[in-house]
């Protein structure tokens, strides 16, 4: 008989929600497996700015290296967390179906999304840049922590509002919200995708999870991590893509923000489906010739 495979998760509500999720679709393939939890820096330390840590791959650094040590058969990561260049000896085995990608603003009551003048929350660059070029009136803070932290904190704090990934509360079902759809702002590259890695010598494991593989999904983040990976970006700079297909053609849009909100450097286009190959570098690229690159030197600078 053989061993369950070992799926390498965080702890926290929605890591282990990914994890679960994960197994229902190994089971549904007649593959056992169990879950092995692993505490990630990210998860230790939530008290620093994310872009201050110093390291790419914050919350996957951790299930890495088990991958690596062979600990772990298998790990599931939110896709805008994983940086765009993998780990030696670590393969991308499947896209799993994508949730929604949209970003949303959770207010503490209607009275607060009623003011005038907010303190708004969130631990992403993107974000705080996307709300102070709407709002540039408006203080925003830094938050950390999973979900439900967020959540306490928030209610807990004199702050207005705080942004989240629609995604997130969409898959632990929180719901007595007052939520805002923020449908302008562009979302981090590969937001509500689920990404599944194992060991690159592990290919009876890798052609196992071909099956679970959504291939409209993998097709559009790839577009919008070459997007990112091509502006040297790493998952914490303020860099937003998006790439969505409809019919046979491919609506992308991305851009870069300045963290002050005062500037951004955007690209919008479509193009059909077979051409989507490397289209994600060509457009960072057109990017970067068109003020991008004085963007992403303002945020180096500031924050390496």
């Amino acid at each position: 008989m053989n061993k369950p495979l070992r799926i390498g998760t965080r702890d926290s509500a929605l890591a282990l929600w990914q994890a679960n999720t994960l197994q229902e679709r190994l089971a549904e393939l007649g593959i056992d497996s169990t879950l092995v939890p692993i505490k990630s820096q990210g998860d230790l330390d939530l008290k620093q700015p994310l872009y201050a840590m110093g390291v790419t791959g914050i919350f996957t650094k951790a299930l890495d290296i088990a991958l690596l040590n062979q600990h772990i058969d298998l790990a599931i990561h939110s896709m805008k967390d994983v940086p765009t260049q993998l780990p030696k000896g670590i393969v991308q085995a499947a896209v799993l179906e994508r949730g929604p990608v949209e970003d949303v603003m959770v207010w503490k009551n209607a009275q607060a999304k009623a003011k005038e003048h907010h303190i708004i929350a969130t631990g992403s660059l993107r974000r705080k840049a996307q709300w102070k070029s709407k709002y540039p009136q408006d203080d925003v803070v830094n938050l950390r922590g999973n979900i439900q932290t967020r959540l306490e904190k928030l209610h807990a704090s004199a702050w207005d509002g705080a942004i989240f990934a629609a995604a997130a509360l969409e898959r632990l079902e929180i719901a007595d919200e007052v939520v805002e759809p923020l449908t302008d702002f562009l979302p981090a590259a590969a937001q509500g995708a689920l990404m599944v890695v194992c060991h690159v010598s592990d290919e009876d494991i890798a052609q196992q999870l071909t099956l679970l593989n959504h291939r409209e999904s993998e097709v559009c983040t790839q577009i919008e991590r070459d997007f990112l990976r091509t502006m040297e970006g790493g998952c914490t700079a303020p860099i937003g893509a998006l790439a969505t297909l409809e019919g046979k053609n491919i609506h992308f849009s991305g851009g870069v923000f300045s963290l002050q909100g005062g500037q951004a450097k955007t690209v919008e286009t479509i193009f059909p489906t077979g051409e989507a190959k490397n289209k994600g570098i060509e457009l960072a690229q057109e990017l970067l010739l068109n003020g991008g690159k004085e963007l992403m030197k303002e945020f180096k600078s500031k924050h390496e």
